[in-house]
């Protein structure tokens, strides 16, 4: 099975998987959000867990304080990410309770 144009420039994985959910060889669409960050957890039904830092501003101390944010990912079977790697996630919709992000890059093994 050939993969698709997901209509973003990422690299297309080299592997190819059945999954449903994966953008490339399945039926799953992509929009909204983009965020690059990095995988900290992975689990064997196809999840993961991607970790970025963002800075939030405090007024009444003038100063900025230092957030992560963690979310919940699919991790398709041709990508298959590993924990230490920093990947490109995208927005697509829901796909379990609380996933609806899905991995389409890894950019740093």
């Amino acid at each position: 099975m050939k993969a698709k144009n997901i209509g973003i420039e990422v690299n297309i994985p080299n592997q190819e998987c059945n999954d449903k959910k994966c953008p490339f060889h399945g039926d799953l669409k992509l929009h909204g959000r983009i965020f690059f960050g990095d995988v900290t957890k992975v689990d064997t039904n196809k999840s993961a867990t991607v970790e970025f830092l963002h800075f939030y501003y405090l007024p009444k101390y003038e100063r900025y304080e230092r957030r992560i944010t963690r979310i919940r990912v699919h991790n398709p079977p041709c990508i298959n990410a590993k924990i230490g790697d920093k990947v490109k996630i995208i927005e697509t919709r829901k796909i379990s309770k609380t996933k609806n992000f899905v991995i389409v890059e890894v950019t740093n093994k």
